[in-house]
């Protein structure tokens, strides 16, 4: 006996409750009557556009029989690319990504169409169909993980880019399986794959992981360059200009050092990255670059002396951030690291960008050209050096205020060593809190505590 849930009974059974002819929901749905005809009697498989227009003449919503349509012919049935491909793309654009888990996992035991899904990946990648891209990356991924493909690494490259967000947890976990992917891309893409990888280490706080990584790009540039002189032909595959790379690996290894306190050698790194710009005759692509990398060599130049204890670059640095806004944040941290560091007064300058915090604490997103991830990281830092500086001048109101903020967002994005020094500062001045504070202190730490035994519930049960 034949299924009843099929979609033709769907139909069938709508044409005849709403008591109409085959010809007037022909007319009314925009589907041929004879190919209505055939669709109905099972002699004719529905077109991806033929359903949505049926799905529309019965008054659906939009993809209402997805599900059953992947059931009936890519699960129950052996798949057809012609059939497949706007299935997933219309699943996509419609956010039905149970669908397209379900399909593709029949996909991945077939492995017929294992280029054409990578294709597709790409292809919404580009338009912006991030999760739907994703899963397709991860079905080619297990389908070829036995493999040594550029292809695979590809994917994996894809999926780790994919994969960032507030979490640092997962960010790490997605950094580690990238890592041993790098070798097997492009040599251009190595490129971009090493500063990404970078930042995600840079935003986690691993100097030593992203000085390193600096000195793996200065390498790999450095041979390209020398490739690229004998090979002039050869179409660019790389996100940027191959030299913006050599002053990149510079610009890395002044952060690591920053973030190590070696503020003479970040000044050096800094000099050389800067020196690396002056090339004669740019194009319009290379000059967009020369004037990013001048830039930066020109606002750590301030900061580095700053971090070094220098008060009187103070005034020259604020004039140049307050030109550049993608420059403010990451500036106000290194301020506030100064200033508790040396001792310095900067009420002045927290007054002049009061707005601008203000605002950054009611969005945590993206400003300037900083990913989420680093951005969120760079305020989380802010706001803990911000209690500091706020308890060292016993501003206990303020104080509280910013550290129970830090707190919350400290546990969003799951970064522990903040959560840890939160709670050392809280412990630290609990005698000047009020009630109304230690009571949102408790709730705050009651969540935290909350979700890691829920997370280490969890990885006990993997052991």
């Amino acid at each position: 006996m034949e299924p009843t849930t099929t979609i033709r009974s769907f139909i069938e059974d709508y044409i005849r409750k709403q008591g109409y002819t085959l010809q007037y929901f022909a007319d009314i749905s925009g589907v041929n009557a004879g190919t209505l005809s055939a669709i109905i009697k099972g002699t004719r498989p529905i077109a991806m556009a033929q359903l949505d227009l049926i799905t529309k003449g019965m008054k659906l919503e939009e993809g209402h029989f997805y599900e059953i349509y992947g059931a009936e012919c890519f699960v129950e049935s052996a798949p057809h690319w012609r059939r497949l491909e706007p299935f997933l793309q219309r699943c996509a654009e419609l956010d039905k990504l149970e669908c397209i888990q379900r399909v593709i996992q029949q996909v991945t035991d077939d492995r017929s169409y294992i280029s054409e899904l990578f294709e597709m990946a790409e292809g919404m990648l580009e338009r912006g169909q991030k999760k739907a891209a994703r899963m397709l990356y991860e079905c080619v991924a297990e389908c070829e993980k036995y493999q040594h493909s550029e292809r695979l690494a590809l994917c994996q490259y894809r999926i780790f880019t994919l994969s960032l967000g507030q979490d640092q947890h997962e960010n790490l976990r997605a950094a580690v399986h990238f890592e041993p992917y790098i070798n097997r891309l492009d040599e251009e893409r190595q490129l971009d794959a090493i500063k990404d990888l970078a930042n995600t280490y840079s935003a986690l706080q691993y100097w030593d992981k992203v000085f390193d990584l600096g000195e793996e790009l200065e390498q790999k540039t450095t041979f390209l360059q020398s490739y690229k002189k004998r090979k002039s032909e050869v179409q660019r595959i790389a996100a940027y200009p191959i030299f913006a790379y050599s002053a990149y690996s510079n610009l890395i290894r002044a952060a690591a050092c920053d973030g190590r306190q070696e503020y003479p050698e970040a000044l050096r790194y800094t000099e050389a990255y800067s020196k690396l710009t002056r090339i004669e005759q740019p194009n319009d692509e290379e000059l967009l670059f020369i004037n990013k990398f001048n830039g930066w060599a020109k606002v750590n130049h301030y900061l580095y002396r700053l971090m070094m204890g220098d008060y009187e670059v103070i005034p020259p640095y604020i004039a140049f951030i307050e030109k550049n806004e993608a420059e403010i944040l990451p500036a106000l941290v290194k301020i506030m690291e100064a200033a508790n560091n040396h001792n310095m007064d900067i009420d002045s300058v927290l007054d002049t960008f009061d707005p601008y915090i203000s605002r950054y604490g009611e969005t945590y997103g993206d400003m300037g050209s900083y990913t989420e991830q680093i951005t969120n990281g760079r305020y989380l830092q802010f706001l803990k050096e911000l209690t500091i500086y706020q308890f060292e001048r016993q501003r206990y109101t303020n104080g509280f205020q910013h550290l129970l903020e830090c707190l919350e967002l400290a546990e969003k994005m799951k970064s522990e060593s903040i959560i840890l020094q939160c709670v050392g500062l809280f412990e630290r001045h609990r005698v000047r809190a009020s009630l109304e504070i230690k009571n949102k202190y408790k709730t705050l730490i009651e969540e935290v505590y909350s979700n890691y035994e829920k997370k280490n519930s969890f990885d006990h049960t993997l052991v």
